[in-house]
């Protein structure tokens, strides 16, 4: 991740999985709001995923020999040198002849830090039913 630009390392989320991604996204963003994370089965892939309301869509970001390419039902389209190029060029193209929904608003982890309604998502996760904060 070191090599990717600063859109990459900011969207990037590591190894979360679907569930937490679709509420991220579901709590933090809005139409168009998009993040990448690991790729739950596939090994060196990443998953580019997109709030369109009321579904959270994922694409499977692969590498090849000709770099970074979206796999949709199993083919490659549209390859790119980096994870950064490659989400930008989606950014700028409208996506409709792949079906993805346009790429807005980038979820940007560290935005997330600083707002007041993660203060209440880290409180959730770290507080059980029973118990007083």
């Amino acid at each position: 991740m070191e090599s990717e630009g600063m859109l990459v390392r900011s969207i990037y989320y590591g190894r979360i999985g679907s569930e937490a991604t679709e509420m991220l996204l579901e709590r933090f963003g809005h139409e168009g709001s998009f993040l990448l994370r690991d790729s739950e089965t596939v090994q060196g892939a990443y998953c580019l995923c997109v709030r369109k309301a009321p579904f959270v869509h994922t694409y499977r970001l692969v590498h090849s020999a000709d770099g970074w390419c979206l796999q949709v039902s199993g083919v490659r389209l549209h390859s790119c040198g980096t994870l950064e190029t490659l989400i930008e060029s989606y950014r700028r193209v409208a996506a409709s002849h792949v079906s993805i929904p346009p790429l807005t608003d980038p979820l940007d982890k560290t935005r997330l830090q600083h707002m007041s309604p993660g203060q209440e998502f880290v409180y959730m996760e770290t507080c059980g039913s029973s118990s007083v904060c």
